[in-house]
């Protein structure tokens, strides 16, 4: 019923494997049912084999000790007898009166040296001579003397004076061979017994180490068994047997059982029919199995171990898997499964399809929209898709999606922004063309409609044909057949175009190749548009930067200035620079940062940089501007939070710094901001100890003002964290990094040394933005410069402007005389007339001619416009009108009044 059976010989090798197999099953349950197991009555019959053996031979020897020595007692007693009946003197003692006196010494001596009991001499009547009791002479003899009489000896067993007695009666001959008397000898029965009795605790004690080692051997076996048949009872092993062999044979699962020599022990039914083996397959070498293939037969013949290996087995896929038979210790040899994985593979190959596409889904989302680039991420999506799902990939976008603008109905032009495929000869339109799709083209209804078109045969597609002939026919020609058009569609906007082109696969797009493409365009689409918004945002936010940034650094004589600005990679940030002229030759140097990134900072950035310039303009010490500017930062704050709750503080940092090429005097005061570096005229670099000041914004601290003597040829560099600040270093490695850029090169010039610095600590685009300002400080000659005196009195007045008159005439500067006399004058009265000593004037001469008068009065003088009928009022106004410009600049010392003539 289940099945033919293998050959007896084989069931055995396969029922030790299976046995193997279903070591884990759950067989207690049966064994609990029938506490007596195999190995339990094997256990029970072997110890009840031994005992009743070791009884036996107990009893055997028992007997035979018993036996041996009753015959022992005879043989002795005879041996007695005859000795003493044959003993010289026994006749002549015979012959005596007395014989009992004579013979009774005789007997005694000679029982004791012969170690039996007793040793009796009688006349032929059984009348006792001797008797080891005394008493017992001349009674009559216990025993048959018959067959004595006649001749013979003769042994018995008889109950006599001494007890129960084995004893031997022997004639006495005379001369003429007549018996004239009987000699009796022997032992007691007790006796007897007794030297079996002492042996019987030595076959005792061998019988019972006989019966403790068979035992021992035996529960050793019976455990063994039990070991390897799981206390299994017979009913159960016959009931597993059958189990097993219902299962070999009726699993969906060929089993094949090789023996190490190649030869096949065992294949049940289902092996059978999938390899097709014939009747006789058992017992002959897998070799000679025609009916296999032969990677099938190297493989069950090599014995090697093999997992889910496929197989061609006629128009079969057999999944096949190869173990060896002796992990366990049974024979050598491997046991083979196959399962008929056909149609599993047909599902497999689906399941692998959709695998894939999920994987491809899955690689899209993460290479897609790495950076927020339009053609960047054209190009990702065109990657991506090549070749796991098209040979070849373009991507059409709107021209205003490139420059981050949102298409119009009107804009039907797309150029072409990423090609990607197997090959580089294809004919498609090139890269970075301006394509004009007409309406019956798919690209065009898609773009139109935001509707994907699938195009299964180009050859047969005569509106995509009309765009280009010659192209189209070319495309057809390369051997691309098949086209899926998605729209790039985006929160509602259409954007442009993807084109997914197969050629290498025969077999055309399908409807489920539509969904994937979608789906693809869809993760791109939002990415782009991310990027189209983000490429907007930045292209203001850049042109607002670029807006409030110095366009040209302006003219002056006090420094040799260059400087860069390299805005961040994610954007626009808040870092600005600038260089103020100032009067007397002086000039104003700032660096600043905002903190934050995109319009916000950049917007910040061009009100602080404004309000730079107006504080400039006040011509006030560089801790007063930062004072200005920490309160101007405070209040755009209050502005911010006032409109909305959820605004934080702006921040910023500032580093600014004046300096006068006539005293080679440097003051500078920063808020936060990185110290400069100095690049000494010996070629050495220092950073100067500047006071810190808290940022911007903060309010409440003051702002303090360092002092700095320059040589001539120092170079003053200036600027932001974003220079030595990295995620990958600490800001101390950075420093370092600019002191070497900078170090041992006195003779660079200030370009030069810009280029220097970005290259060793920038050589790739920065993730902040960076300022870099290096200014190398010049003097101005002695001969440009004209100090005076001024005696506190009005009439000196007269004396100063001949003087000023002369050193102008000595420069070539006489045509500007008049205009200096009548400034000159009005400024030093109004300083001896307003002012306080002590009062000195000095002429400057540079791109301007500038005139200052210095007082130690801080009272600053405001230009007005006089009455008709005043009579003051009206010096001031004339200096404005002479001069180009003119102001009030205040000194520790008290004030200095300038104005500025422009050089013929």
């Amino acid at each position: 019923m289940f099945g033919r059976r293998a050959p007896s010989g084989v069931r055995k090798v396969s029922v030790v494997k299976l046995f193997g197999r279903f070591r884990s099953t759950p067989v207690r349950s049966l064994t609990d049912k029938h506490p007596r197991s195999v190995a339990g009555q094997v256990f029970a019959l072997q110890v009840a084999v031994v005992v009743l053996l070791v009884t036996a031979t107990v009893l055997a020897l028992v007997l035979q000790s018993r036996h041996d020595s009753s015959t022992e007692a005879k043989r002795r007693s005879i041996a007695v007898a005859e000795t003493f009946a044959h003993a010289p003197g026994v006749l002549a003692a015979l012959k005596t009166p007395d014989p009992s006196k004579v013979l009774q010494p005789l007997t005694e001596a000679a029982r004791k040296a012969a170690g039996v009991d007793f040793i009796v001499v009688m006349d032929t009547k059984g009348i006792r001579y001797t008797h080891p009791k005394p008493d017992r002479i001349g009674k009559r003899f216990v025993g048959t003397i018959e067959p004595s009489l006649a001749g013979r000896v003769y042994t018995e067993s008889v109950y006599g004076p001494l007890g129960h007695e084995v004893q031997a009666t022997v004639p006495v001959f005379d001369l003429k061979g007549k018996v004239v008397a009987l000699v009796s000898a022997g032992l007691k029965v007790k006796n007897v017994t007794s030297v079996v009795d002492r042996q019987l605790p030595i076959i005792l004690g061998a019988g019972a180490a006989a019966l403790a080692l068979a035992t021992g051997g035996t529960a050793l076996v019976a455990r063994r068994l039990r070991r390897q048949t799981h206390r299994l009872g017979p009913a159960e092993m016959t009931r597993m047997y059958e189990h097993h062999d219902a299962v070999l044979h009726s699993v969906r699962e060929g089993v094949l059982i090789v023996g190490n020599d190649g030869r096949l022990l065992l294949a049940n039914d289902e092996a059978r029919r999938l390899l097709d083996l014939p009747p006789d397959a058992e017992g002959r070498y897998i070799s000679e199995l025609s009916s296999l293939d032969p990677p099938t037969v190297e493989l069950l013949a090599s014995g090697r171990v093999a997992t889910d290996e496929v197989h061609l087995a006629g128009d079969r896929l057999l999944a096949v898997n190869q173990r060896p038979t002796d992990r366990h210790g049974g024979p050598k040899g491997t046991v083979a499964t196959l399962r008929d994985s056909t149609e599993l593979r047909a599902l497999y190959g689906r399941a692998e399809t959709a695998r894939e596409r999920l994987k491809l889904l899955y690689d899209a989302g993460l290479g897609i929209g790495t950076t927020l680039d339009v053609v960047r991420t054209a190009e990702e999506l065109a990657k991506v898709a090549v070749p796991r799902f098209a040979d070849f990939v373009t991507v059409d976008l709107a021209d205003p999606v490139l420059r981050g603008e949102e298409p119009t109905v009107a804009d039907r032009d797309m150029r072409r922004t990423a090609v990607h495929g197997i090959r580089d000869d294809h004919p498609l339109y090139e890269l970075d063309r301006l394509i004009y799709f007409l309406p019956s083209t798919p690209q065009a209804r898609g773009f139109g409609s935001g509707h994907s078109e699938l195009v299964p045969d180009l050859s047969d597609a005569p509106g995509w044909h009309a765009q280009d002939p010659a192209r189209t026919q070319a495309i057809v020609d390369y051997g691309i057949h098949s086209l899926i058009t998605v729209p790039v569609q985006a929160r509602g906007v259409i954007l442009g175009v993807a084109n997914f082109w197969r050629s290498e696969e025969p077999q055309p797009f399908e409807e489920d190749d539509l969904s994937l493409a979608e789906e693809l365009v869809a993760r791109a689409a939002v990415s782009i548009d991310n990027a189209r918004r983000y490429t907007r945002e930045h292209t203001l936010a850049v042109a607002l930067q670029r807006s409030l940034l110095p366009r040209a650094l302006p003219e002056q004589s006090a420094l040799d200035v260059a400087h860069r600005y390299l805005p961040a990679l994610s954007g626009v940030s808040g870092d600005w620079f600038d260089v103020i002229p100032l009067p007397g030759g002086r000039v104003a140097l700032v660096v600043g940062d905002v903190v934050g990134h995109g319009l916000h900072a950049a917007a910040t950035m061009g009100r602080l940089r404004t309000a730079v310039h107006n504080f400039s303009t006040l011509d006030l010490p560089p801790d007063e501007i930062l004072s200005h500017l920490d309160d101007l930062v405070g209040r755009i704050d209050q502005e911010e939070v006032g409109a909305d709750a959820g605004a934080g503080i702006t921040g910023a940092t500032c580093l600014y710094a004046i300096y006068d090429p006539v005293a080679r005097h440097c003051a500078m005061a920063r808020a936060g901001h990185p110290a400069p570096a100095l690049v000494h005229p010996d070629g050495s670099v220092s950073f100067p100890d500047l006071p810190a000041g808290p940022p911007l914004g903060l309010g409440g601290m003051p702002f303090e003002t360092a002092e700095l003597e320059l040589k001539e040829g120092t170079q003053l560099v200036l600027y932001t964290d974003g220079l030595i600040e990295d995620r990958t270093r600490d800001i101390d490695v950075g420093i370092e990094m600019l002191r070497q850029a900078l170090a041992s090169h006195p003779d660079r010039t200030p370009e030069e040394s810009c280029q220097a610095v970005l290259d060793e600590l920038l050589p790739g685009r920065p993730k902040d933005d960076v300022a870099l300002l290096i200014a190398r400080t010049r003097a101005v000659p002695p001969d440009r410069v004209a100090e005076w005196d001024v005696p506190f009195d009005p009439a000196a007045v007269a004396g100063m402007r001949a003087t000023v008159a002369e050193k102008l005439d000595e420069w070539g500067l006489s045509e500007l005389a008049f205009a200096m006399e009548l400034v000159l004058s009005e400024l030093i009265t109004n300083a001896l007339r307003y002012g306080s000593e002590p009062v000195t004037m000095r002429l400057l001469r540079d791109r301007t001619l500038t005139c200052e008068v210095a007082d130690g009065s801080s009272t600053s003088p405001h230009l007005r416009y006089a009455a008709t009928m005043d009579e003051g009022g009206r010096g001031l106004f004339l200096v404005a009108q002479m001069a180009e410009r003119w102001g009030t600049r205040y000194t520790p010392q008290g004030k200095v009044i300038w104005a500025e003539l422009s050089l013929p």
